[in-house]
């Protein structure tokens, strides 16, 4: 009986520390976003993926669920390149002004196949960014390659317009296909 109940209060510890890891990445508060970035783009470089990482030097303090969307947002989109995009080459630009932080990131794959429908993956990346009030765009090149383009609003913890549950539930159901054209661009 003891034993049962150890076996769960460690699960129950391990649930708490999934929960906390989704809510906040630890390696924002140990590294700050920048470090943290660039341990995530070292661990594909590892795998061979050769990503350049084009960042400013220091960043300002930023608001905390601009830190999180930034480094989710990235975080899906090398794991996209990693895993789907067949690319060798990769590029995280990281930019800042007075009111947005731009995020790019791009890579020399094979891009996104035509009549390709968003995965959760991709709509997790928008949502992070509308819920800022900020915008997630992804397009496909006629020579390959995809580039996922990210503007978060650094007053956004302020004017973030959150959308309701029946528009969030009709952005579930919706799905937007990549066409045909020599580049096909999308707002998810």
């Amino acid at each position: 009986m003891l034993k049962g109940v150890r076996q769960q209060a460690q699960e129950a510890i391990t649930d708490i520390r999934r929960l906390v890891y989704n809510l906040r990445p630890p390696a924002l508060d140990e590294l700050g976003l920048l470090s943290a970035l660039r341990e995530h783009v070292a661990h594909y470089q590892h795998q061979g993926l050769e990503v350049i990482f084009d960042t400013p030097q220091n960043l300002p303090p930023l608001p905390a669920a601009v830190e999180v969307a930034a480094y989710r947002i990235a975080q899906e989109a090398l794991t996209n390149v990693a895993h789907h995009a067949e690319a060798r080459h990769g590029l995280l630009h990281l930019s800042i002004d007075a009111e947005t932080l731009y995020l790019e990131i791009t890579d020399d794959g094979r891009g996104i196949p035509a009549g390709h429908h968003i995965g959760v993956g991709l709509h997790a990346m928008h949502e992070r960014a509308s819920e800022l009030g900020g915008s997630c765009t992804i397009t496909r090149g006629s020579s390959g390659g995809t580039a996922v383009r990210v503007t978060l609003p650094l007053g956004a913890t302020r004017n973030a317009a959150i959308p309701s549950a029946q528009d969030a539930a009709q952005q579930d159901h919706a799905s937007a296909p990549v066409d045909d054209a020599s580049v096909a661009k999308f707002e998810i």
